[in-house]
């Protein structure tokens, strides 16, 4: 595939979720939520001491996870495990995706489809305080 390929390809992708975000922005106008952009350039706070600091983690990957729900199962039953096999998970249907940032939970959100993609719509954050109190339990 060529390099203009896939330049259109990716231009059409982003157009795809610039436009869903668009529609959504319209249609919840009183949602004050904003949505994530991976292009977008982080506002600039504080002295600079602080912004030197904050840009020096800024290009640090990290690993997003979206998770749909978990089961514990004995070995036997992996071993059993083939092509068709159903897995029930803790998780009921219409319940709200946990949104992990390394492992952390950080938000929950709702699973959405855009030209044939999945992404996540997010409908609440986890507070700092909220995310320490799990990581001083768990």
């Amino acid at each position: 595939m060529s390099t203009e390929n896939t330049d259109t390809m990716n231009d059409s992708v982003t157009d795809d979720w610039a436009q869903a975000l668009e529609e959504q922005a319209s249609s919840s106008a009183h949602d004050s939520a904003p949505a994530f952009d991976a292009d977008a350039t982080p506002v600039k706070s504080g002295g600079a001491a602080g912004t030197n600091d904050i840009q020096m983690v800024l290009d640090i990957p990290v690993q997003l996870s979206v998770e749909l729900g978990r089961t514990k199962v004995p070995i036997k039953y992996i071993l059993q495990l083939a092509q068709g096999s159903i897995v029930e998970l803790d998780a009921l249907a219409g319940e709200p995706m946990d949104v992990l940032i390394n492992g952390y939970l950080i938000a929950q959100g709702e699973v959405v489809v855009v030209n044939e993609k999945f992404g996540i719509r997010l409908t609440d954050i986890v507070t700092p305080s909220e995310r320490m109190r799990r990581v001083s339990r768990g």
